[in-house]
């Protein structure tokens, strides 16, 4: 790829072999402040798609890395590029609280999944108003698919798309994670705790081994999490949906995937062999899988791009 800095526009031109596009920052005004991203837009001046990304749990950024735990892997910029390069603009941003958009979270508890939701929902509603727009379309990878389910809805988005995301609730996730690691009277103490965050009560009392999941300040976002089952919330769609999912993501099983198709038997279900939850085409060997986490070098896995792209131009 070739990109050519335009300093009067201040925006990037880039040519890639399978087309051209231009590259801008943009803002999106939110209750509280401002989230920061980047659009991506194919050149040609006609009318296009456009598909909003989502980055995933903790603090992931608008490209898919987090600087934080030092995982750079350029996962979703790849993706953006891909899409634009097949003729669909795309729009990701950093979430609030993260990298540029850190500014609208003060404390760890004032995180609540219910906040990102609103933001996705407003800047689907401003791409909606965009005339270079012919559809919006949602993509939240992870706990951002999550996310993408409940905007969606909301912003009566024109498609919805979940990658690597989570069929079942957070609490039950944990759940099953952590019930054959635990030994039984901290698995006892652990369901305790789940099922007061689940009641929307927190708790005082959290044992060491436990304190890294459910300190005190993180206990408001997993109430607020707990609450949206991704079962129902793909289920209430009337879109079109598409899920995909690698089968050597370590992470979200393709157990999952099947879960989000079974509550909703009109999604389109697409299992990518040999792909990670980076995104990549990388064995389940655990040493490769950790190193793809931190390399940016690594490509996306071209089905994804190719995948999301026939369904986004499909009407």
């Amino acid at each position: 790829m070739r990109c050519k800095l335009l300093l009067s526009l201040l925006v990037l031109s880039c040519t890639a072999r399978a087309g051209s596009y231009t590259e801008r920052s943009v803002t999106q005004a939110v209750a509280g402040g401002t989230l920061y991203g980047t659009e991506l837009i194919p050149e040609g001046g006609a009318k296009v798609p456009v598909v909003l990304l989502h980055s995933g749990s903790g603090p992931t950024d608008r490209d898919g890395n987090s600087e934080a735990a030092s995982l750079l892997n350029n996962s979703l910029r790849m993706l953006a590029e891909s899409l634009a390069q097949q003729g669909i603009a795309t729009v990701r941003y950093d979430k609030r609280g993260v990298a540029s958009s850190a500014g609208l979270v003060k404390e760890e508890s004032d995180l609540r999944l219910d906040s990102y939701i609103d933001d996705a929902v407003v800047w689907m509603r401003q791409l909606r108003a965009d005339q270079r727009f012919s559809r919006v379309v949602m993509a939240g990878h992870s706990e951002g698919a999550l996310i993408a389910l409940a905007a969606c809805q909301r912003a009566k988005a024109d498609a919805c798309v979940s990658i690597s995301g989570p069929g079942h609730p957070l609490a039950d996730i944990l759940r099953d994670q952590l019930k054959p690691k635990l030994p039984p009277a901290l698995a006892g103490t652990n369901e305790r705790i789940l099922v007061s965050l689940e009641q929307g009560k927190q708790v005082d009392e959290v044992p060491p081994e436990l304190m890294m999941l459910y300190r005190p300040s993180v206990q408001p976002y997993l109430i607020s999490s707990f609450k949206t089952d991704p079962r129902k919330a793909i289920a209430a769609l009337k879109m079109p949906v598409l899920i995909v999912q690698g089968t050597t993501d370590i992470q979200v099983s393709v157990k999952e995937a099947q879960t989000l198709s079974a509550a909703a038997p009109t999604a389109r279900l697409m299992i990518i062999e040999g792909m990670n939850h980076v995104l990549k085409m990388v064995p389940a060997d655990p040493a490769r899988q950790r190193a793809s986490y931190s390399d940016a070098g690594l490509p996306l896995a071209p089905q994804l791009g190719e995948a999301v792209a026939a369904f986004v131009k499909q009407r």
